[in-house]
C-alpha cells in the first residue's frame, strides 16, 4: 500500500540531485540516426563518482560558444567552443575547459539549525554586452552574479615598486617612468560581482533573466522575487501562494520563467499540474493570474499517483515566445498562450513506466524533477528518461526517437542507434525490457545550442555533448 502523501512530504522529496570536480577528459566519436540525424560526442567523464560529483544543471550561453555545468560540490566548469574549429561543421561541437571555479561552499543556518547545500540549482547566462561574460549561479538559498573574464596582459614598469613587489624609497626616484602592459599567458578568471542572499526562506527552484537586461527572478516553492542585477540588499515579492495557515497548504511552486520578449509577462508552474501566467503591469503582487493553463483530467486515468506525476517539474517559453513547454513524469506538453483549456500537442516520454508506479514511489524516483528543452527554431524538443535514455521529439514531421548516452556505446565513429522499450509481450532482439532498466541511471538534465544542432546532455557525473553528423 503507497505511503499516504502530504504537501510538506512533497516540498522535501521534489528536490534534485546534482555534480563536483572533473578528473579525466576523453574524446570519443559517436553518431545518432534520428531527428537530429548523426551525433558525434564529446564525453567529459570523472573517474570517480562521489556525491559532489553529479551534474546538477547544464546551460548554453546565448550564442552556444560556452557551456556551463554546475554539481553538488557547488562548482561550475564552464567549456569553450573551439575556435579554430567552430567553421569546420565536423568539429564545431569540440568544447574544451574554459574555467572552473568554486561559486558555494555548504553554509549553515544556526537559527534554524539547517545545513545549507553548496549545490548549484541553476544557472542563467546574462547576454554579452561587453569582453566580458556574466552568469547567474544559486544554491538552495544564495544567488551570485560572476563576472568572467579573460587577461592576456599585465602591467610592469611601475616607479613606486621594484620587480618583486616591494616599495621603493621615494627619496630614491630620480627619473619618472610610464608603465607598459607587456603579453602573458592567457588567464581566465571568475570572481563575484554579487551576492543576493536572504530573501527566501524556501529553496529556490528557478531564477530566470528578463529581457530588459536590469532584472531576473527568483522562485522557491511558496514565493516568487523580482531583483535589479545592481541591487542586492532588496527585492520585491510578486507572487507568494503561502497560506495562513500551512496545514491548508494544497501546492508549491515547481518553476518559473520570463516571457524571451515581453519583459512584463512571467509563467510559473505548480505541483497541481497548473501554468500561471501573470502580468507585472496589472499589480506589484501577482497574486491573481492573467491566464490559467490547465489541462482536464481524464477520470479513466484517475489513480492515486495522479496528483504526483501531473506535478510539472519544467517550463520552458519558446524563442518565439508563441508557446511554453512543460514536463511532468510522464510526458512533455506544448502550450499555445492563445488558448488555456488544454495544450496543442502531448508527447508521452515514457508510458511503459505507467505501470511501475507503485515501485518507483517506494523508491523515489517518482519525484525525479526531468528539465525540458527547445532546439534553436522550435521545430524540436528534447527531455530525457531513465537508463541514460534522453528522448527527441519532430513536431513538424511528428517523428521521435530514444537515444542512449553511456561509455559503453561510444566508440569512436559509432552510429548511436534508437533504442526502443518492451513493455510486456515477446521481446524483440533489439528491444530493452521495461524490467530491466537502471533507475539509478538518469538524464535529468539537458540543453539545446541556441543555433546549432548541439545538445548537451548531463547522466549523473557524465557530460555528453553530441551534434548532427556532417557526411
Amino acid at each position: 500500500t503507497p505511503r499516504p502523501l502530504s504537501a510538506r512530504h512533497y516540498i522535501v522529496l521534489q528536490r534534485t540531485w546534482s555534480a563536483r570536480r572533473f578528473i579525466k577528459c576523453n574524446h570519443t566519436c559517436v553518431s545518432f540516426i534520428g531527428i537530429a540525424r548523426t551525433l558525434r560526442v564529446l564525453e567529459l567523464s570523472r573517474a570517480l563518482c562521489h556525491a559532489s560529483d553529479i551534474i546538477s544543471t547544464v546551460e548554453f550561453n546565448h550564442t552556444g560558444e560556452l557551456l556551463a555545468t554546475g554539481d553538488k560540490g557547488g562548482r561550475v566548469v564552464i567549456f569553450q567552443q573551439e575556435i579554430e574549429n567552430k567553421n569546420l561543421p565536423q568539429f564545431r561541437s569540440e568544447y574544451n575547459v574554459y574555467s572552473t571555479f568554486q561559486s558555494h561552499e555548504p553554509e549553515f543556518d544556526y537559527l534554524k539549525s539547517l545545513e545549507i547545500e553548496e549545490k548549484i540549482n541553476k544557472i542563467r547566462w546574462l547576454p554579452q554586452k561587453n569582453a566580458a561574460q556574466f552568469l547567474l549561479s544559486t544554491n538552495d538559498k544564495t544567488i551570485k552574479l560572476w563576472k568572467i573574464s579573460e587577461r592576456d596582459k599585465r602591467p610592469e614598469g611601475y616607479n613606486l615598486k621594484e620587480e618583486d613587489g616591494r616599495y621603493k624609497d621615494p627619496n630614491t626616484i630620480t627619473s619618472l617612468r610610464v608603465p607598459v602592459l607587456i603579453p602573458m599567458d592567457l588567464m581566465v578568471e571568475a570572481s563575484p560581482r554579487r551576492v543576493f542572499a536572504n530573501a527566501h526562506t524556501y529553496h529556490i527552484n528557478s531564477i530566470s533573466v528578463n529581457s530588459d537586461d536590469e532584472t531576473y527572478l527568483s522562485a522557491d516553492d511558496l514565493r516568487i522575487n523580482l531583483w535589479h542585477l545592481e541591487i542586492t540588499d532588496r527585492s520585491f515579492n510578486i507572487v507568494d501562494i503561502k497560506p495562513a495557515n500551512m496545514e491548508e497548504l494544497t501546492e508549491v511552486i515547481t518553476a518559473a520563467e520570463f516571457h524571451p520578449h515581453q519583459c512584463n509577462t512571467f509563467v510559473y508552474s505548480s505541483s497541481k499540474g497548473t501554468l500561471r501566467l501573470c502580468d507585472m503591469r496589472a499589480s506589484a503582487l501577482c497574486d491573481k493570474h492573467s491566464k490559467l493553463f490547465e489541462e482536464p483530467e481524464d477520470p479513466s486515468n484517475r489513480s492515486f499517483f495522479s496528483e504526483i506525476i501531473s506535478s510539472i517539474s519544467d517550463v520552458k517559453f519558446s524563442h518565439n515566445g508563441r508557446y511554453m513547454m512543460t514536463r511532468d513524469y510522464l510526458s512533455v506538453k506544448i502550450w499555445d498562450l492563445n488558448m488555456e483549456n488544454r495544450p496543442v500537442e502531448t508527447y508521452q516520454v515514457h508510458e511503459y513506466l505507467r505501470s511501475k508506479l507503485c515501485s518507483l514511489y517506494e523508491n523515489d524516483c517518482i519525484f525525479d524533477k526531468f528539465e525540458c528543452c527547445w532546439n534553436g527554431n522550435d521545430s524540436v524538443v528534447m527531455t530525457g528518461s531513465y537508463n541514460n535514455f534522453f528522448r527527441m521529439f519532430d513536431r513538424g514531421q511528428r517523428r521521435d526517437v530514444t537515444l542512449e548516452a553511456s561509455r559503453e556505446n561510444s566508440k569512436p565513429m559509432q552510429v548511436l542507434k534508437p533504442r526502443k522499450v518492451c513493455a510486456g509481450g515477446k521481446r524483440k532482439k533489439d528491444e530493452i525490457s521495461v524490467d530491466s532498466l537502471d533507475f539509478n541511471k538518469k538524464i535529468l538534465h539537458t540543453a539545446w545550442h541556441p543555433q546549432d544542432n548541439i545538445i548537451a546532455v548531463a547522466t549523473t557525473n557524465n557530460l555528453y555533448i553530441f551534434q548532427d553528423k556532417v557526411n
